[in-house]
């Protein structure tokens, strides 16, 4: 099982890929140790660069992507994957051989964002009414980068339906990628639930190449029941992770890994009895002494019970953030990214109202205040 942090322009950027990362990160994570990160994220894409008519200098890389100055990591150890967007092969290509040349773990290609102004010009998910295209800027791409950086894509189910979602796949496929994420549901249907998971599965009866489910993945129960009808073991997670920094640690105990988290998540925060956990994996438990199974477990964990990073643990958390939107965000902005991710986190955390509140009023007195 793989599981990605998301791109979100305008809100999953670089301060919160490298903040959710080091999750559970003490010190320098080793790339040679064997295992998912101590976050429970195994990568991150970027969001999308835009690449229009020319091929970009370095620094409008840098600018979205500042990994590329710590060996294409974040700060925490976890790699990260370029994400490009445009509509011209050569002009994708020259600019993914670039991408790869300072250091991206890969190189995406956004054939999903459902954006107006991006479909407008023919990018994004509007690209999924040319199949022939899509493959012919895969292609592009993928004979201009070396053979061993991975080319992956991000596409949507269709753009006003999905009738074309095999050909897509196919095409995307054929063109020699490594992996699809597909978020599943169309450009129309933008961000409203449902996510359509059970015709990832259907896709997966076309290519063989791995596919990742993404879409509507906020809790454990969504991950597992997202799992199930996909097929696919593999997750794009996106605002779920940002409402619940700790939700690819739960994911991850509660998909049988537990025995490599045990340390991390606090299990006895759900009742949990860590000897049942180590003996069973989560197949089996005893929950305050009561039977239990990992399916009771999973909704107990995506339910009523704390999150897997206490409020408490957030509030370092936030100080990173926050240090690094001072460095990055122009003044009038700093609040609003702020705001913006205390109003996800108000859907896991009671007390990221309170902060929500507060911060309209002094947001320097919040952030050193003592819990």
């Amino acid at each position: 099982m793989q599981l990605l942090l998301a791109p979100m322009e305008g809100l999953l950027d670089f301060a919160l890929r490298d903040t959710l990362t080091r999750v559970n990160a003490e010190g320098a994570f080793e790339p040679s140790v064997t295992g998912p990160h101590p976050s429970g994220i195994d990568r991150c894409v970027s969001e999308f660069i835009r690449i229009t008519d020319t091929l970009l200098p370095p620094r409008s890389f840098i600018r979205t992507m500042p990994e590329l100055l710590t060996g294409g990591r974040t700060l925490a150890g976890v790699p990260v994957r370029g994400q490009l967007l445009g509509s011209d092969p050569t002009l994708l290509a020259e600019n993914a051989a670039r991408l790869a040349e300072l250091g991206s773990h890969g190189v995406d290609l956004n054939f999903g964002c459902p954006a107006n102004v991006v479909n407008r010009h023919g990018g994004g998910s509007a690209l999924l009414q040319e199949p022939e295209l899509i493959h012919r800027i895969v292609a592009a791409v993928r004979r201009a980068v070396p053979a061993d950086v991975p080319v992956s894509a991000k596409m949507r189910l269709g753009y006003t339906d999905d009738r074309q979602a095999e050909d897509n796949a196919l095409a995307i496929e054929a063109a020699g990628a490594s992996e699809i994420v597909v978020h599943a549901r169309t450009k129309v249907h933008g961000y409203r639930p449902p996510a359509y998971w059970e015709r990832i599965a259907d896709l997966r009866g076309v290519v063989k190449l791995p596919l990742v489910a993404n879409g509507e993945i906020w809790t454990v129960d969504d991950a597992l029941r997202a799992q199930a009808a996909s097929g696919c073991t593999s997750l794009m997670l996106g605002r779920g992770m940002v409402a619940d920094p700790g939700l690819a640690l739960a994911i991850r105990a509660a998909s049988g890994h537990a025995e490599k988290f045990i340390k991390n998540v606090p299990f006895k925060q759900y009742g949990i009895a860590e000897a049942a956990i180590q003996k069973d994996m989560l197949t089996e438990f005893v929950p305050e002494g009561r039977p239990g199974s990992a399916c009771a477990f999973t909704s107990m964990l995506a339910g009523s019970q704390p999150p897997a990073v206490p409020w408490p643990d957030m509030r370092p958390l936030m100080q990173s953030f926050w240090a690094l939107v001072e460095r990055r965000v122009e003044r009038r902005h700093r609040a609003g990214r702020l705001k913006q991710w205390l109003n996800l986190l108000r859907r896991r955390y009671p007390e990221a109202q309170a902060a929500f509140d507060a911060l309209r009023t002094t947001l320097s007195a919040w952030l050193q205040q003592q819990p």
